[in-house]
């Protein structure tokens, strides 16, 4: 069997969704050793893919990491490409591939529809509008959709349009947070220090991540008892700056942009809470894997962070600022037997969620879709 990996979009700075492929494809090529595995990427992306590719990397030197150029190759390259190699299968992992369904079949994942469900405003409500219009076409097209949770795959099938039964839920697994050897050395240069609770969150600062809305919430909780609180992500010039100093609370928030690998497993492991204020997710992977470290998850309330937190997590209303700031401080407020009895059971749910169980069920997928092109001749 040949399948064609669509990954013109790769660049390496995509957060979750190019988590996902790095973590399934060796696992993916273990659990399918009679599969050839050849990815398609473009020039700013083929040196990140050779890191973790099972297989061959081909190159369109013209894609680079505009989102013009790739939605080009997507048009242009995939199918030609596919045709050429005579590939049983194209699968399309980030949610955007070839617009029309062509002579070889094609699973595309589709991660979530935020662009739906979040529109914008102004120019970027236009832009959104524009990758949702893409989504849709590429799901519409595929012969099978995979997508990472059950409150997503409602989502495809109201607002892209897919029938429920070329629908099929994988869910992600959770990354292997293990601790480090003095963990405050390694949080020392950025500006994170013992001595006071740990509130941490992470992630891209688009506006459903609601960001703005949890620096409310611990600008209500009483400076007595308010966590130093760490955001991760952001980059160098990130934009809830502004809002840290209007709500004065300089003194409590660090914003340390990308952290390493090893300063991130220092931080879960010195947290004492984790906050998910986000308004909606395709899966909501921070809060498995806070959860799978140890750490007590507080997350809105909405289906898709239920799902993946079950009873482990707690959960209030991020969009209110003094309800928030109440689950925070009651998470924080617990006694140590409840605090290592939802440890432990958090540990015992994030433990479900696994790549190499998602790299079985989507081969599943993968080995049906190339059946039927197979079985037609």
């Amino acid at each position: 069997m040949r399948i064609l990996v669509d990954l013109l979009g790769y660049t390496g700075g995509r957060g979750g969704t190019e988590t996902y492929v790095r973590e399934l494809l060796p696992r993916l090529a273990e659990e399918m050793p009679d599969a050839d595995f050849v990815a398609l990427t473009g020039a700013s992306g083929a040196a990140g893919v050779r890191k973790f590719f099972p297989g061959e990397v081909r190159v369109v030197e013209w894609v680079g990491d505009g989102r013009a150029s790739w939605a080009a190759g997507e048009i242009v390259a995939v199918e030609r490409t596919a045709k050429a190699m005579d590939a049983d299968l194209v699968w399309s992992p980030a949610n955007f591939g070839p617009l029309s369904e062509g002579v070889v079949p094609r699973v595309v994942s589709v991660h979530d529809v935020i662009y739906h469900e979040v529109p914008g405003e102004g120019l970027e409500r236009l832009a959104r509008a524009v990758t949702a219009w893409l989504m849709t076409r590429t799901a519409r097209t595929a012969r099978a959709v995979v997508t990472v949770s059950a409150t997503a795959a409602s989502a495809i099938h109201e607002h892209l349009g897919v029938p429920r039964e070329r629908i099929t839920v994988v869910h992600n697994g959770g990354s292997d947070i293990r601790g480090v050897d003095d963990p405050w050395r390694l949080l020392a240069p950025l500006g994170i220090l013992p001595g006071r609770p740990v509130l941490l969150s992470t992630g891209n600062r688009m506006p459903h991540k609601n960001f703005a809305g949890l620096l409310a919430a611990v600008a209500r909780i009483p400076a007595d008892q308010r966590p130093l609180t760490v955001i991760g992500g952001g980059g160098a010039d990130d934009p809830l700056r502004q809002t840290v100093e209007r709500l004065g609370l300089a003194a409590d928030v660090v914003l340390p942009g990308w952290v390493s690998d090893d300063q991130l497993r220092a931080l879960y492991q010195v947290a004492d809470v984790y906050a998910c204020p986000s308004l909606t997710e395709g899966f909501g992977l921070p809060v498995v894997d806070a959860l799978g470290a140890g750490v007590p998850v507080v997350a809105h309330d909405t289906a898709v962070l239920r799902e993946v937190g079950g009873e482990w997590a707690r959960y209030a209303d991020a969009t209110d600022p003094a309800v928030f700031a109440r689950a925070i401080l009651a998470v924080m407020s617990l006694d140590g037997g409840a605090r290592t009895a939802l440890r432990a059971g958090g540990r015992e749910w994030a433990g479900r969620f696994s790549w190499s169980a998602a790299a079985i069920a989507l081969s599943v997928v993968l080995r049906r879709t190339a059946a039927r092109r197979n079985s037609r001749g």
